[in-house]
């Protein structure tokens, strides 16, 4: 299968290196900036450029591995193409993609970083095409690459982007402000590792709300207000800490108020 990049970040980097190791002829990359198009180009042995009117038109598959901002912009600079046209955005639908006969979403789940290693086998893939060809190439590109290949429309990969912010994103920024705490009280973020691999084993094996613990869970609100005087010199953590409290006080007063009426 011969394929054309188009972005030179995280996903472009980590998907063309995985559709390559699979076999796929890489022929062309495309990115804004030349250097950063040839520094991609070079690890999958493919042509960089940043004019997409100079596209190879011959390609089996275009792919649009750029910011959600972009893809508009990046399809409408195109020009016809006649293979599948697919973005690998999770809350964009392919509707942005219309204009080209056969398009879709190839969306790979995963947080990535150009400088750590992925097992894309274990990368959950959702795809969605606009016909029953673009489907199939798209499903065969998927299976080629993961063991966890699903159909998914674009109302449900917002939902799972949504899903991934909290999951992923807020999460991260809540070990940030507490590490930048532990660093002003002179304590080692290390102290808390066992405690973060324990809570994340647990969500991954249990309901997370089964597996809920802390002040806020009990219906303590004297520890949380003793919590919150602590936190008076750290506006940010501050904050954080008494809208996520509250969240969890009122998550579970009404689960237990429903419990109860059983």
């Amino acid at each position: 299968m011969k394929v054309v990049i188009i972005g030179s970040g995280n996903v472009a980097t980590h998907l063309g290196m995985a559709l390559k190791n699979t076999g796929c002829i890489i022929l062309e990359v495309f990115s804004r900036q030349m250097h950063n198009a040839e520094c991609l180009a070079a690890m999958l042995e493919a042509r960089a450029g940043t004019d997409l009117s100079k596209i190879n038109r011959e390609a089996d598959l275009y792919l649009l591995s750029v910011s959600d901002a972009s893809i508009s912009a990046v399809a409408a600079a195109l020009p016809p193409l006649k293979g599948v046209v697919a973005h690998t955005a999770g809350s964009i639908g392919m509707e942005e993609l219309e204009r080209f006969p056969l398009h879709g979403v190839l969306y790979p789940f995963q947080t990535f970083t150009k400088e750590k290693e992925v097992d894309f086998k274990t990368v959950p893939v959702l795809y969605e095409g606009n016909r029953s060809a673009s489907r199939k190439m798209l499903n065969e590109v998927a299976l080629s690459i993961s063991g966890k290949v699903q159909k998914a429309s674009g109302a449900r990969r917002k939902a799972l982007h949504v899903a991934a912010v909290f999951a992923c994103n807020f999460v991260n920024h809540l070990y940030t402000l507490a590490n930048d705490l532990m660093e002003k009280e002179g304590l080692d973020f290390s102290l808390l590792e066992p405690l973060i691999r324990e809570t994340t084993q647990k969500a991954l094996t249990m309901k997370p709300a089964d597996a809920q613990t802390g002040p806020a869970r009990r219906g303590d609100r004297l520890v949380s207000q003793a919590h919150l005087e602590t936190l008076e010199a750290y506006p940010a953590q501050h904050d954080v800490y008494a809208l996520l409290s509250e969240s969890i006080f009122r998550y579970f007063r009404t689960k237990d108020e429903l419990y109860d009426q059983l």
